[in-house]
């Protein structure tokens, strides 16, 4: 992939990732939730479906070649929250305090911090979307 393709890609990782664990704003307390937790309240499908997503977003993010120590903790996120997820009600709060693809988001943005830092001199959404 060339810079663009990968700016690109992080962007798309970022977007999924806010979609997923915090696009809405509970008014009054300012907590924000995503549609994570809110899939999550479909009876045996929506943590499946969830789940699938958080693989998608791991699954961009591989293409990074990140060092297997941070995949493994990528994809440890992603089973905590599937496992207490699956919990009825109480793995749908889990699911909205635990923020595992926020959690995998800013794994990803540390690793490209030291192993490509001419990303993080472009990487703001707005930049990005600029360009196209």
């Amino acid at each position: 992939m060339n810079t663009l393709e990968r700016l690109e890609n992080l962007n798309h990782i970022r977007r999924l990732s806010r979609l997923m664990d915090n696009a809405i704003r509970i008014p009054g307390i300012g907590f924000r939730i995503g549609l994570d937790p809110i899939i999550g309240l479909i009876p045996g499908a929506g943590d499946i479906i969830s789940t699938g997503f958080s693989a998608y977003i791991i699954y961009l993010a591989a293409r990074f070649g990140l060092p297997r120590e941070i995949l493994q903790k990528m994809i440890f996120n992603i089973a905590l929250e599937a496992t207490v997820g699956s919990v009825p009600l109480v793995g749908d709060l889990f699911d909205a305090y635990y923020k595992s693809n926020i959690r995998n988001l800013a794994l990803l943005e540390q690793h490209l911090q030291v192993a490509e830092p001419e990303l993080n001199e472009v990487t703001p959404l707005e930049t990005v979307t600029s360009i196209n």
